[in-house]
């Protein structure tokens, strides 16, 4: 009997923990549910296909000053394409490369609409249709002169249509990858803290279309300055993300100096300086800025966050990522374009000459033989267009006889090694009876 009670006791305590539990679930779902997520406010913001329209316009409009290419690249039936615009006044076709090269990329995570939004702000800057206040134009025609920069306003399109489809949290391209991971500079490694929805690296290095796009551009253009673009924070990144440590020695006076002046000018005490790995709270391994400054070897290579909202809520993530109201919005591109400009201004004095300091460049610049082959036909196909396309489609079975032939190649020095190791060893007979 008494244990017929303690079985019954057992199985009404069960029940309650177990309907507590339900309980506790439902009412925390309909929490969850009854949260206020921000919507886009089209009002401020472009969709990505206006966004694009106007900036097709604006270099339409300015032909002297604007140039303008879509790259396509596909696998696994999955396709991306990546809109580049150049602004170089003067000649394009001059054999020289322009004394400073920059390039700029926007828009990398979907849900970060105000980053290309910024985009669009410098290159209307450019254009001249917008002024920069406190800025005297002449001062800045005679700085840009001397520069060509490649904006990429909107790297991640497919993940931007996911997120105006209503996933406004969504960061990663459009088959779940995080583009800022799939870069190969210490790719595919977790932290404890790894988020597999958040951070997926993809299948390798350069798995996704939209990573090989600007994997070929960086490694044709060559840029003395790379400047990748988010928001979540305010912040100036330097290398390296995926440690606790920054370049050392003149690398990093130079950096920490152009970030300071920065700083100073532009953010006031809002905006971290350091490593990204050091300074964001979490290591990210497979970021495109420290493949820029580790294998294409961009002397300044940088991440810049733009705006954050830490009073927002994880699940509103247009409010966290973007600004909603006018004067916050105006104050960010404001703010940020001005950030830019100086930086332009700056960065000629803070590298000193680079013309004579380009062969040195070079000479360092080691890459592998996949990103010099992608690199070299990004380079021929904007210069002779379509003729480039045949080449390209045999260019995967070039490399697969590169790698046969090296390793063909160390086999065979094995065999001869091995041969000459045992003719040393062999006893010597004589022929002839003692």
């Amino acid at each position: 009997m008494a244990d017929l009670l303690s079985l019954s006791l057992i199985l009404f305590f069960y029940f309650l923990l177990s309907s507590s539990q339900d309980l506790f679930l439902f009412v925390h779902a309909e929490s969850n549910n009854n949260l206020t997520v921000t919507p886009i406010n089209y009002d401020l913001y472009h969709s990505s296909g206006s966004l694009m329209h106007e900036i097709k316009a604006l270099v339409h409009r300015h032909p002297n000053k604007f140039s303008m290419e879509t790259v396509k690249a596909g696998n696994k039936g999955y396709g991306a394409e990546i809109a580049v615009v150049t602004y170089c006044k003067g000649k394009r076709d001059s054999p020289e490369k322009p004394k400073l090269r920059i390039l700029l990329s926007f828009g990398q995570h979907g849900r970060e609409l105000i980053t290309s939004e910024l985009a669009l702000r410098i290159l209307s800057i450019l254009s001249e249709e917008k002024l920069l206040p406190g800025m005297d134009q002449a001062s800045l025609n005679s700085i840009l002169d001397k520069v060509v920069i490649k904006v990429v306003p909107m790297e991640n399109l497919n993940g931007r249509k996911l997120v105006e489809a209503g996933d406004l949290c969504e960061r990663r391209n459009g088959r779940g990858v995080d583009l800022n991971r799939n870069w190969s500079v210490d790719w595919g490694k977790k932290e404890k803290d790894y988020d597999p929805y958040e951070e997926n690296p993809g299948t390798a290095p350069f798995s996704e279309p939209e990573s090989q796009i600007m994997r070929k551009l960086a490694v044709s253009f060559e840029p003395h300055i790379w400047v990748n673009v988010h928001s979540g924070m305010e912040a100036l990144f330097m290398p390296y993300d995926h440690k606790n440590t920054t370049p050392e020695g003149l690398p990093l006076q130079r950096m920490k100096l152009l970030l300071e002046e920065v700083k100073q000018l532009h953010c006031q005490k809002r905006c971290v300086i350091g490593s990204g790995g050091g300074s964001v709270g979490y290591f990210a391994h497979g970021t495109a800025t420290d493949f820029m400054y580790d294998v294409v070897r961009v002397p300044l290579a940088f991440t810049f966050e733009i705006y954050g909202d830490g009073t927002a809520s994880s699940r509103d993530c247009f409010k966290m990522f973007n600004p909603t109201d006018l004067a916050s919005y105006d104050t960010v591109l404001n703010d940020w374009s001005a950030a830019f400009f100086t930086i332009f201004k700056l960065v000629p004095h803070q590298l000193g000459e680079i013309q004579s300091k380009a062969s040195v460049f070079k000479l360092d610049k080691l890459v592998s033989i996949d990103e010099y082959l992608d690199g070299y036909l990004m380079e021929r196909r904007n210069r002779y267009g379509k003729k480039m396309e045949v080449l390209e489609l045999g260019m995967q079975e070039i490399r697969t006889y590169y790698r046969l032939f090296l390793l063909s190649s160390v086999l065979l020095l094995c065999m001869f090694c091995s041969r000459i190791s045992k003719t040393k060893s062999r006893p010597i007979v004589s022929a002839m009876p003692l």
